[in-house]
């Protein structure tokens, strides 16, 4: 947590982050995927942070939503550097529920971090047949545990996710919730 802390100030000193608030409300997230807010989210903007848009409630390194939409064929989940493992993080039109759900272990574990599926069972999600999975993050940078739950569905070859987490005690109960009703009004226009 703190070489996390330590990078986040060298980014806003450099200018390099922007937050901005979320207020409640319709928002659309790309051009396809669109949400309902009960209530204001802070949107974090930095290089690497890419193609998902992060929202955090209590700041980053306590919770993350990060809101994927129309993620193509090809396309990486993560912009940040990953070395020669990139190619895990690309999205492909014809994975399965698990093979996605393997892709995204990939990226929050690229900094060492260990992940461990809890349950991955059929959901809709943005009125697509998708999925819902549930997992546990232990973070390398401060042996935090974080609980996790993530939606997801394949429109038109494109990939179209909300994943969110936060530590197992005390924040993930905090707005899981609000998550929830964010993850029911979803909704991927065809």
């Amino acid at each position: 947590m703190k070489r996390l802390t330590i990078a986040l100030c060298a980014l806003t000193l450099a200018g390099c982050v922007a937050m901005a608030k979320v207020e409640t409300g319709d928002r659309a997230i790309g051009d396809r995927l669109a949400v309902k807010l009960d209530g204001a989210w802070n949107h974090l903007e930095a290089p690497g942070l890419g193609p998902a848009q992060t929202w955090t409630m209590e700041g980053l390194p306590i919770d993350q939503l990060l809101l994927y939409s129309g993620i193509k064929d090809g396309e990486l989940v993560h912009a940040g550097g990953a070395g020669g493992k990139q190619k895990d993080f690309a999205f492909r039109s014809n994975m399965q529920a698990h093979e996605i759900v393997a892709m995204f272990e990939g990226m929050l574990t690229r900094d060492g971090s260990s992940f461990r599926l809890v349950k991955l069972e059929p959901s809709s999600f943005g009125g697509l047949k998708g999925f819902r999975f549930d997992y546990v993050l232990t973070r390398k940078v401060d042996n935090v545990v974080l609980s996790g739950v993530g939606y997801g569905g394949v429109s038109k070859g494109e990939l179209f996710a909300i994943l969110y987490m936060a530590p197992r005690l005390g924040f993930f109960a905090r707005h899981a919730p609000r998550v929830e009703r964010i993850v029911q009004s979803a909704r991927v226009k065809e």
